[in-house]
């Protein structure tokens, strides 16, 4: 039973400003840190006083709600102008304080974070007759145009929608759920694409708890049982892994990891303990990770076939570890190896000290979204999350979505090669159009003289940029005949 007491509210904060001083203590100078925390102080004062008396739908004094989006900012490396601006995100909303306001107190950066944050009303644009959705899709559209050009809008969006998914039970079951679905289609991908795998892993895991709670319910049960049947087996592997790293002297952490209710996991659930549990090694350096594989698997059998190593070439979605299956006892147990540097990239992915983020490639992403038909191209965006890497014969690199066309490569390429595009050569053979694309394909485009633009390019091309473009042609072609 959550605890909603003067006493909890200190710890909150406290924690929150105890991360601040772990994250940057040691890149502030003494009296910059000061400043900040004392700033940071002053933002939780006045969110307690601007909601004092507010209570959420469950009956919860509001302040909680934006104290723990705080302490997700702060766990996740978030600075001191996000972490201001996690504790006042919905002040501008929801009391009589005002975006200027913030603006004199907290500058200019607090402010631009927090209108991102806030939604858009009818007289905000000038428009009195928009109904519920008309407004949430200008409020998606406000948030987006805001995280292109600052991402941690969006980051502060993931730890606003964990903790709402989080205390949603004072709502409808309907309104659960169509704010599930929205969390699924929308949010999950863009965490993905911003390298959040643990965050978008959550989102998913809750948003699918809400719309299969029976199902959901089931798996929670199989799990705790398999937990309590294995718990003393694997207090003795993880002291067995330990000493052994002891005696070699390698520093290693070790932390269990039971995996989150999804459709895939509850579809895997009958093979138990090897479907939901990871044990997850972190260690100082990348070598010392191989020296850990080389201890486990003198320790245990490795099963062949079942090493990964994405510490060099990182997984899908920029995940980075090594993985292997191992044979303990009776049963087969996975495990995960990483450095604790990439440990926190794996968990806080644009936001992690050192995380290297194509952000021309997310902002062109967010804009070709927002050129779509509608307020957000979720099939596109899914789409997008998963990349290949496709090179032009100049050997220059493109990075297109998952199942991209040679049409798409064009388009990518430039607007006037896309319409004029006739077709291709992929590794230096003749293809068409509709050709998809592999990770590492070195691709180049013939063209016609003029247009040859067909209303079947819709279904060959994939990105939002291309098929963007392509029914502007076709609809302006119709005009003109």
């Amino acid at each position: 039973m959550a605890q909603f007491d003067e006493q909890t509210e200190k710890r909150l904060i406290n924690d929150v400003l105890t991360l601040l001083v772990t994250h940057y203590g040691g890149g502030l100078s003494e009296e910059q840190l000061d400043t900040g925390l004392q700033t940071v102080q002053q933002a939780y004062e006045q969110a307690r006083a601007s909601h004092v008396g507010q209570l959420r739908k469950s009956g919860e004094p509001y302040i909680f709600h934006p104290l723990r989006v705080t302490l997700l900012a702060a766990r996740h490396w978030m600075d001191f102008p996000s972490v201001i601006a996690a504790l006042l995100h919905d002040v501008v909303e929801d009391t009589p304080v005002t975006l200027e306001d913030v603006r004199k107190k907290y500058g200019e950066e607090v402010a631009l974070l927090v209108d991102g944050l806030t939604k858009v009303t009818a007289s905000e644009i000038n428009h009195q007759n928009m109904n519920r959705q008309d407004l949430k899709e200008a409020t998606y559209k406000k948030t987006v145009l805001a995280a292109i050009e600052d991402i941690r809008v969006l980051c502060l969006k993931f730890w606003d929608r964990i903790d709402n998914l989080m205390t949603i039970n004072a709502l409808s079951e309907e309104k659960q759920k169509l704010i599930a679905e929205e969390t699924r289609t929308i949010y999950v991908p863009l965490a993905q694409h911003l390298g959040m795998g643990h965050v978008s892993t959550e989102l998913e895991s809750l948003s699918m708890q809400l719309i299969y709670p029976r199902r959901a319910e089931r798996y929670r049960e199989r799990v705790n049982a398999v937990r309590e049947q294995t718990k003393d087996h694997l207090r003795k592997i993880r002291a067995k892994i330990m000493n052994a790293c002891e005696h070699q002297r390698l520093d290693v952490s070790l932390k269990d990891r039971w995996r989150p209710f999804s459709i895939a996991a509850a579809r895997e659930m009958p093979r138990g303990f090897v479907a939901l549990y990871t044990l997850e090694a972190h260690v100082d350096r990348i070598r010392d990770a191989y020296v850990f594989l080389g201890l486990l698997h003198s320790m245990f059998p490795s099963i062949p076939g079942k090493l990964r190593d994405h510490l060099n070439v990182s997984s899908q979605f920029g995940y980075q570890a090594l993985k292997t299956t191992v044979q303990v006892g009776e049963q087969r147990m996975r495990v995960e190896i990483t450095t604790r540097k990439l440990a926190r990239f794996n968990d806080s992915g644009v936001l992690a000290p050192g995380f290297e983020f194509k952000l021309d490639n997310f902002r062109g992403l967010m804009r070709s979204l927002m050129e779509g038909e509608s307020a957000f191209d979720t099939a596109s965006l899914k789409l997008a999350s998963a990349t290949i890497q496709v090179y032009t014969p100049h050997g220059d690199i493109r990075i297109l979505p998952e199942g991209s066309s040679l049409l798409d490569f064009a388009f990518d390429i430039h607007e006037s090669l896309g319409l004029t595009a006739r077709r291709g050569r992929i590794n230096g053979r003749t293809r068409l159009l509709k050709t998809r694309l592999l990770d590492g394909d070195q691709v180049e485009v013939e063209t016609a003289e003029k247009p040859e633009v067909l209303p079947k390019w819709l279904e060959w091309a994939v990105t939002p940029k291309a098929r963007n473009t392509i029914r502007r042609y076709l609809r302006n072609k119709v005009r003109t005949s």
